[in-house]
Formats: C-alpha cells, sequence, structure tokens
C-alpha cells in the first residue's frame, strides 16, 4: 500500500521531467562565477527545485485528468485513473510549491525564489490550459521551460546577469525542435485529447519540420556564447558546436523523411544534447577570480 502510495506521487511530480528540469538548474547554478561545489547547497537547490518543479506538474495533472485519460500514453497516471483524487493532489501541490520556494528564498535569495515561484505559476496556470486554445503554448511553455537555468545562475549570483540569460536562450530555443518531436511521435494521442501542439494546424507537415530546422540553426549562434561571455572555454565550445550541428541533422533528416521514425531520432537526440551541452559548459567552466 505504501509503496504504491509512494510510486503514485513519484508520477504525480512527473520524476524524470522535473529531474531534467533541476539538472538544468543545479548546473546553472554551479556555472556562476566564483561558486564552488558544495554538496549540501547542491542538495538544498536540487530539493527545491524537485519540489517546485513536481508542484508545478502536480498542478498539470489535476487541471489536464480528463484529457489524461483519453491518451494511451498518460491514462495510468494517478488522478487520471482514480487512484488519486484531484483534492489531495491539489493539496499535495501547493504545499510542495510553498516548501520550494521557502527554501529558494531562505538558502539563496529573494530573486531566484520569486523566479521559480514565477515560473510554477507560468507553467501551471497559463501554460497548461493554453495547450487546448492554441500551438502558440508550445512558445508559452518554453519560458518556464527555460527559466531553471535562470534560477541556477541567479541563486549563485543574486543578480540578472548576462551569463544567466544566456544559459536561459540555450535552453530556451532547444525546447522548440525537442518538444515538436515528441508532439510529432505523439500526435495522434494529442490529437484525441484536443491538444494543439504542432506549429502547423494539419499535424506533422512540412512546415512544422522547417521549424524544427531553423530552430535548430538558431541555436548554433546561441551556443558560442558562453564562450564569447566567458562564462566557458574554447574546449566546450566547439562540442556544443558539434552537438549543435548534430541537431541540425537531426532535423534536416526528418524534414526529408517526413516520419515518425525520424522524429523519435530528434526526440533523442535533445535529451542527449542538454546532458552533454550542459556538463560540457560546467567542466570547461572559466573559473573567475
Amino acid at each position: 500500500m505504501l509503496a504504491s502510495k509512494v510510486k503514485d506521487y513519484f508520477q504525480l511530480i512527473k520524476f524524470t521531467l522535473s529531474f531534467m528540469v533541476v539538472f538544468s538548474c543545479v548546473v546553472c547554478y554551479l556555472l556562476a562565477p566564483n561558486i564552488k561545489f558544495d554538496l549540501m547547497s547542491v542538495l538544498l537547490l536540487f530539493t527545491a527545485g524537485m519540489l517546485i518543479a513536481g508542484s508545478a506538474n502536480a498542478i498539470n495533472q489535476v487541471v489536464e485528468k480528463d484529457t489524461d485519460a483519453l491518451m494511451k500514453r498518460t491514462a495510468s497516471r494517478p488522478v487520471a485513473s482514480g487512484r488519486m483524487t484531484a483534492n489531495e493532489a491539489f493539496v499535495f501541490a501547493i504545499i510542495t510549491g510553498i516548501i520550494g520556494v521557502m527554501i529558494m528564498w531562505y538558502w539563496f535569495n529573494f530573486a531566484s525564489a520569486m523566479i521559480g515561484l514565477f515560473s510554477f505559476f507560468l507553467y501551471a496556470f497559463i501554460y497548461t490550459p493554453l495547450k487546448k486554445i492554441n500551438s502558440v503554448s508550445v512558445l508559452v511553455g518554453a519560458f518556464p521551460g527555460a527559466l531553471p537555468c535562470l534560477i541556477g545562475w541567479v541563486a549563485g549570483t543574486n543578480e540578472f546577469s548576462m551569463g544567466g540569460w544566456v544559459l536561459f536562450g540555450i535552453q530556451f530555443l532547444w525546447q522548440f525542435p525537442h518538444f515538436w518531436a515528441i508532439a510529432w511521435v505523439a500526435h495522434k494521442d494529442y490529437s484525441k485529447a484536443g491538444f494543439k501542439l504542432l506549429p502547423s494546424e494539419k499535424g506533422p507537415t512540412k512546415f512544422t519540420a522547417a521549424q524544427t530546422v531553423i530552430y535548430s540553426m538558431l541555436m548554433i549562434p546561441v551556443g558560442m556564447l558562453p564562450y564569447y561571455f566567458k562564462i566557458s572555454g574554447v574546449t566546450s565550445m566547439w562540442i556544443v558546436l558539434v552537438c549543435n550541428l548534430g541537431m541540425v541533422l537531426v532535423s534536416v533528416m526528418l524534414f526529408i523523411k517526413m516520419d515518425v521514425a525520424a522524429a523519435k531520432k530528434v526526440m533523442f537526440s535533445s535529451y542527449f544534447y542538454l546532458m552533454i551541452v550542459l556538463l560540457s559548459l560546467l567542466f570547461d567552466k572559466v573559473h573567475q577570480i
């Protein structure tokens, strides 16, 4: 009984998705000038991030419980399946969200806590309902999706300096080919639930594939900015460039082939892209005195 309840809460917070979000936040915190690795600070930031991201994901499942029940990939979620009431999930979300914001405020700074709160609100109450109205939801959702980078940087510096915005920009642009690939693969499921997530109203079209190529290409100049602003060194610049060219290549292949298999390659490539890029920037960090 206890094990199944814990499993439900892990599903409620979308643990894997939340972990990716917090991974970006922690790496960008460690990329901040003069920040050295401190296990306690990392654990506190990780905990706060998981609580805030998990809270937003829980609200998402409360709002989308009926549509989740219509889709094969989400029908087994705790609220959609009826294993957990919407009230229980909502109360859990509010409590965890408040605790997460308070940890950010107390152990780091007020600015990072407020960005976290804004990100939570934007994802849970603007992006989530907008998914059924217009595909501009992907643009809106890209903001809370990239804000963890800024949160981490501000948590380390207590200022909205250029480094934080550069890291925000990398993750912001990354989300378009990443999410459109997911929406391409799951198009039938999403359409059944009434979600409008692809840039073309006709679904997986050449226009959608072209948009994926364009945003992948935009990632190339933005990927050079960490070197330009002396966040990281020349080694990571070349690694990021290779990763960006790889994203362009798989996106072009999607434009040529126009099938689910090609979309899956974009999707999986994007997962590896983010991990490799952020870790290369961190390991090649320019330490400032």
